[in-house]
């Protein structure tokens, strides 16, 4: 595999990653009770999809075709956490545990493919910002998490 194929690759799957948390936050944003977390999760949503422009900009200078659409795991969780909130109740509780999960994923993902040595600079470089601003989100949505248990 070339090096800009795995590059379009690793990108593919990070906006993949980054498009379900967009979908994620917006549904969160959807079924919580608290304006300020609606706010929150609603500012999230649209850094994650600016994340996913970013990205899908690298692609497009690669010569690659970027993803548009979040997964299939992502659209199941989505599901899962409709499911969950009809059985639950929806407290805004949950649905801070919920998005914690799946800021745990995209961190991970993120910050594994910003320590990929083959990756070009550039990739690594966009790559990297976007970690930082993944890991702002994460620990700020730990925290919460925390202050409610």
């Amino acid at each position: 595999m070339q090096a800009n194929d795995h590059a379009v690759k690793v990108l593919n799957s990070l906006i993949e990653t980054t498009l379900d948390s967009a979908n994620g936050y917006r549904q969160a944003a959807q079924n919580v009770r608290d304006p300020e977390l609606r706010s929150m999760f609603e500012q999230h949503a649209s850094r994650r999809e600016q994340i996913s422009s970013e990205l899908q900009g690298e692609v497009r200078s690669f010569g690659g075709e970027p993803n548009t659409h979040q997964s299939m795991l992502g659209k199941a969780h989505n599901k899962f956490v409709e499911l969950k909130k009809a059985v639950t109740g929806g407290s805004d509780k949950a649905v801070i545990d919920e998005v914690e999960r799946g800021e745990d994923v995209i961190k991970h993902k993120f910050e594994k493919a910003a320590k990929e040595d083959d990756l070009p600079l550039p990739v690594r470089d966009v790559v990297s910002r976007a970690y930082g601003s993944i890991k702002a989100d994460h620990d700020e949505i730990s925290r919460l998490k925390h202050q409610m248990h």
